[in-house]
């Protein structure tokens, strides 16, 4: 993608000459390679280098336009933004979007040094030698379906008429494996992990590969569950797959279109039991994919979303931050419409527990690895879900594969009802939590 200096000079003198006086340009661009493979072969090498911006134009009666192009040159600059003005006479009215009040804040940011981009051929060996290895764990793992290695580059920028430029770029890399066993007179049982770096040089290929082993195998011996309600203890990807299902809760765009658990009011109310604290941070040391700001120019933060079981604060856009008297939070994404989005989750420990709970002395309880079917399973606005999953019944630190079974709940229960908050948080790819504790779920079996 062209220097942002160039892209800001370019679009100001092609507005100058369509008489545009108010503009804004969001841009991106991702340079990526990822690669699959299947029994010893290469499935799938995709290389990939995808750029684009969003103009936006604002009329003299303050009615806005947008368009995206992938055209980032001066022509290509000329006609977004011509376009967008065109756009803007068949604008909304009502609740228009306009520039974020902290888009020209200084951000406090340092130019991120780029991992070098590791040659193909070395992330397809690295790729089939991890499956390989898998493979090799145990004679039940007969294949690894599921796989990818992946690297990309990220440049990402902001500008608008009033002055304000903001750009940052960073390196990804990340690693997903996910195993599947065959044996005779026996389910199938499978069994992933995942792993995320700056770059491949740093990824933790060994550890992803020894536990999606250790995981498929801790499967191979299941048993059925009775149905019942159980104290269940989510894995630290469970809990987060759940609270993104319900993100809405958070969301100030969610609760203004009237599709939210929450009512603007609810700030200050208790939701959840005081063992838990929540936060999106998208400057947290362990968020690989830091970003300082949104789409509007808005500074990312940490927010404190759930404070000891009170919710604290609401998602923001510049618009929703507006209409609801609050501060923007540096979470919108520009589009047609202007939507709200969590970055990075952190939870941890609120209130400290009465008594400490652990999985070695723990007796019958479920832990739940990984939750299925989300696109299905939850009904996001009425806050229930119906879970198939993967998990095992513990008991005293032994550990039974559970055959096949569904969770099932509201969520806003759930969250009064969690017992403890452990203290060691892992990372996952949507943030940084520990296993939570929840008594009296309802787990259906077979």
């Amino acid at each position: 993608m062209a220097n942002i200096q160039e892209i800001a000079t370019a679009a100001k003198e092609s507005a100058e000459k369509l008489g545009i006086k108010k503009f804004d340009i969001y841009g991106s661009s991702a340079d990526a390679t990822s690669v699959q493979v299947d029994q010893g072969e290469p499935k799938q090498v995709k290389a990939s280098n995808l750029s684009g911006i969003t103009v936006r134009v604002w009329n003299e009666k303050n009615t806005m336009g947008i368009t995206s192009t992938t055209d980032v040159n001066s022509k290509g600059l000329e006609l977004a933004l011509k376009t967008a003005y065109e756009a803007s006479f068949f604008g909304i009215k009502e609740n228009v979007p306009d520039f974020s009040p902290e888009a020209t804040v200084p951000i406090d940011s340092k130019a991120e040094e780029l991992a070098p981009q590791v040659p193909v051929s070395e992330v397809i060996e690295s790729l089939l030698a991890a499956e390989k290895e898998l493979i090799a764990a145990h004679p039940a793992i007969q294949g690894v379906p599921y796989n990818g290695l992946s690297q990309r580059d990220i440049d990402r920028f902001y500008l608008n008429s009033e002055g304000a430029m903001r750009g940052e770029s960073h390196s990804l890399a990340s690693i997903y494996l996910y195993s599947k066993t065959e044996e005779e007179g026996k389910k199938p049982r499978s069994a992933g992990a995942f792993r995320i770096s700056k770059g491949l040089k740093d990824l933790d290929i060994d550890g992803c590969i020894q536990e999606t082993a250790e995981k498929t195998i801790s499967h191979l011996n299941y048993e059925k569950v009775k149905s019942g309600k159980y104290t269940v203890v989510f894995s630290p990807d469970a809990f987060l797959s759940l609270l993104g299902a319900f993100s809405n809760l958070f969301n100030a765009q969610s609760i203004l279109d009237k599709q939210s658990l929450s009512t603007p009011d609810d700030i200050g109310k208790k939701i959840s039991s005081p063992l838990l604290s929540v936060c999106d941070d998208a400057l947290h040391p362990a968020n690989i994919g830091t970003e300082t700001f949104d789409g509007e120019g808005t500074p990312t933060r940490k927010i404190d979303l759930i404070n000891n079981g009170v919710l604290n604060a609401f998602l923001h856009s510049a618009g929703t931050a507006k209409r609801m008297n609050a501060q923007p939070t540096g979470n919108a994404n520009i589009g047609a419409k202007v939507t709200v989005s969590p970055h990075f989750y952190h939870v941890f420990a609120g209130t400290p527990a009465e008594k400490e709970l652990s999985l070695e002395t723990a007796e019958n309880v479920i832990l739940i690895d990984d939750l299925q079917a989300l696109h299905a399973g939850v009904k996001s606005l009425q806050g229930s879900f119906s879970l198939p999953f993967d998990g095992w019944m513990i008991n005293k630190g032994v550990k039974t594969s559970i055959d096949s079974a569904t969770v099932a709940g509201d969520f806003l229960e759930l969250l009064q009802s969690i017992v403890f908050v452990e203290k060691e948080a892992e990372l996952t790819a949507g943030g940084v939590c520990p296993k939570v504790w929840v008594e009296g779920l309802s787990i259906t079996g077979e």
